[in-house]
């Protein structure tokens, strides 16, 4: 596992090599798996809880490394979503809305639902797949880490079941 990891740290810009690392050692040492499946454009690397919940997958993208984050607890900690950059929130605000939480019918009802939140005093329903996935930069790193702090600190028994 340990070399596949490895290999997907190589296709990482050397910028964010170093966040990359402290998140992988983070999660693991909350007692989540690392899941690592080849995909056409690189790597997906999942970190998963005993309870086989996601919580973030890194995602390889032409404009750039992505982190997608599965906040389940969005709603305890919601305020923080206001601090971040204005980039970031800016991506929020345009991922797709959750088809399912708008009107069940017009999604596939295998389909986990989404996130209802609000943003800047904007309530939000968005789809748990595009909602929350921000591109690692200098400016956004430091939000992304502390995304995934809130999000084990408002969840009881993140890794263990």
């Amino acid at each position: 596992m340990e070399e596949t990891f490895n290999l997907f740290l190589e296709t990482v810009d050397d910028r964010f090599q170093p966040l990359v690392q402290e998140i992988h050692h983070f999660l693991i040492g909350n007692h989540f798996k690392c899941e690592i499946k080849p995909a056409k454009s690189g790597y997906l690397v999942s970190y998963v809880s005993c309870k086989k919940r996601t919580l973030a997958t890194f995602v390889t993208r032409k404009s750039g490394m992505k982190l997608r984050i599965y906040p389940e607890h969005i709603t305890m900690y919601q305020g923080f979503l206001d601090t971040l950059p204005d980039k970031m929130k800016q991506e929020v605000k345009k991922a797709s809305i959750c088809k399912r939480l708008v009107n069940p019918e017009d999604c596939n009802p295998r389909c986990v639902m989404g996130y209802t939140f609000e943003l800047d005093g904007e309530r939000f329903q968005k789809c748990r797949y595009m909602a929350f996935q921000p591109t690692l930069s200098e400016e956004n790193n430091p939000y992304i880490l502390q995304f995934l702090k809130n999000e084990l600190d408002a969840d009881v028994s993140p890794g263990i079941t």
